[in-house]
């Protein structure tokens, strides 16, 4: 069962662990414990491997292998499925099998072990970075956040104010890109400018350069605002 130390312990830690845990269920076999680096790893590779388990819910990655496997000129694996075992106290919204999915829901709102307080860290402002893809919900964190009295800091607002006219980045854009990069008020015209940058990564690193450090600054700025405001 996953809960948060484990999903943050380095790989070595962790194989050890499992390494334990199986000799300690069968001594007699051996075991070759390896990191995977993308989802097939050594099972569509490997000749000597002759049978791979899958449960219900991975059969379809065992076909997939199969798959890969016959097209890199090896033999298909035999695929040994197992049954997974019920959890009869399940909810609703929870998985019906035994899982670790399930655990972490339950552990939402639990605080797991007390936060430790770094000596090498003022107590004031404490800031948290919200990432995250497209869709996943920044937005709705950021204003949670805020309705609870956090100072929001938007690097997207920020990223738009370093290009403006008298902004950080302005005249060192313009100077690296060229003037045909500007609208006729002046304003950087985003869409020509990103024609020059996009596919081509020394001309993104080049502006990256010019523009990362910049808000960087903004950001520092913010939160310092926000610490005289006692946020």
């Amino acid at each position: 069962d996953k809960v948060l130390p484990e999903l943050i312990e380095p790989y070595e830690l962790r194989a050890a662990k499992l390494r334990e845990f199986l000799e300690d269920v069968k001594p007699s076999l051996c075991y070759d414990i390896v990191p995977l680096a993308d989802p097939f790893g050594p099972s569509v590779t490997d000749p000597d491997l002759q049978c791979l388990v899958v449960s219900e819910e991975t059969h379809r990655g065992g076909v997939a292998v199969n798959k890969k496997r016959l097209e890199n000129g090896l033999p298909e694996l035999a695929l040994y499925e197992i049954q997974l075992m019920k959890d009869p106290e399940h909810n609703q919204n929870e998985e019906e099998k035994i899982s670790s999915s399930s655990l972490r829901q339950r552990l939402l709102g639990t605080l797991l072990r007390p936060p430790r307080r770094d000596a090498a860290l003022p107590l004031r402002p404490y800031v948290i970075g919200l990432t995250g893809g497209t869709g996943s919900g920044k937005t709705s964190m950021a204003k949670l956040l805020g309705q609870l009295g956090a100072f929001v800091i938007d690097a997207d607002q920020l990223g738009h104010a370093v290009y403006a006219p008298g902004g950080p980045a302005h005249e060192a854009v313009v100077a690296a890109f060229g003037a045909e990069i500007l609208n006729k008020d002046g304003t950087i015209n985003r869409k020509v400018l990103g024609a020059k940058v996009f596919g081509n990564q020394e001309q993104l690193k080049r502006l990256t350069d010019i523009v990362w450090p910049r808000i960087a600054q903004m950001v520092k700025e913010k939160v310092r605002e926000a610490d005289a405001q006692g946020k």
